[in-house]
């Protein structure tokens, strides 16, 4: 079993960046693929990026497409959503989610960190 833990959350303004970290207790994130999700107040949960076992494969919403860039280091146990070019929009809490090989879900999530972006 695997624990991811967000970090990198914050308030920046439009068009800024941050950087999202997610880090796990237990077992290694590279058993595991790693998805970004993110949910704003009112709304449902929705998937923002997604990166394989090895890094070789993402995949990303149309919303962020062009603007976010999810990575892994395995040797550091981290995967990373780099957010460029900030919306209003993209004001939510983000989770980072891993997934065991054969899993048609998502099997641990994390407790979420906020992002807010101001006008």
């Amino acid at each position: 079993q695997v624990q991811p833990v967000e970090s990198g959350g914050g308030l920046v303004q439009t068009g800024g960046s941050l950087r999202l970290s997610c880090a796990a207790s237990g077992r290694t994130l590279s058993s595991y693929a790693m998805g970004w999700f993110r949910q704003a107040p009112g709304k449902e949960r929705e998937f923002v990026a997604r990166i394989s076992r090895s890094g070789g494969n993402t995949y990303y919403a149309d919303s962020v497409k062009g603007r976010f860039t999810i990575s892994r280091d395995n040797a550091k146990n981290t995967v990373y959503l780099q957010m460029n070019s900030l919306r209003p929009e993209d004001t939510a809490v983000y989770f980072c989610a891993a997934q065991r090989v054969w899993s048609s879900t998502y099997d641990y999530w994390g407790q979420g960190t906020q992002v807010t972006v101001s006008s």
